[in-house]
């Protein structure tokens, strides 16, 4: 089986999200900096070129793999900011009835803009992802 392309680096989260072009989406990037940090209490780390993630976890596949990841985490793409949540759809569904305007594909919820979404939900999905994945592996 191939291995995960998309490791944590060294690089600096600060760089990566003042290199952005876009303004809306640079300020949207460093407002979600602030966010996950109030939220999580973790320092941010790059995974790959572009994902910010806070926390780390082993997360176990049912075939027995194993792999190191972040609980939350998110990417500020061209089209819209990648939100990494790791929440199953039962856990995820009451917070979404709420959030306001996304798109949700199977492991992320895409925002087209911060400006899009309740602040207060969205901080109350953070905690509860990073508090179950904290749970699952004591």
């Amino acid at each position: 089986m191939a291995e995960l392309k998309t490791k944590a680096t060294g690089d600096s989260v600060e760089d990566f999200l003042n290199s952005i072009a876009h303004p809306v989406r640079k300020e949207d990037g460093l407002r979600l900096l602030q966010l996950f940090r109030d939220e999580t209490g973790e320092e941010p780390i790059m995974w790959g070129p572009s994902i910010v993630g806070f926390g780390k976890y082993s997360y176990k596949y049912p075939s027995g793999k194993e792999m190191e990841w972040f609980p939350v985490g998110f990417s500020p793409r061209k089209q819209s900011l990648s939100i990494y949540i790791m929440l199953g759809d039962k856990d995820l569904e009451p917070f979404l009835i709420k959030l306001g305007k996304y798109k949700k594909a199977k492991s992320c919820i895409y925002i087209a803009k911060l400006a899009d979404i309740d602040e207060k939900i969205f901080r109350e999905m953070i905690r509860t992802s990073i508090n179950l994945v904290h749970t699952k592996t004591q």
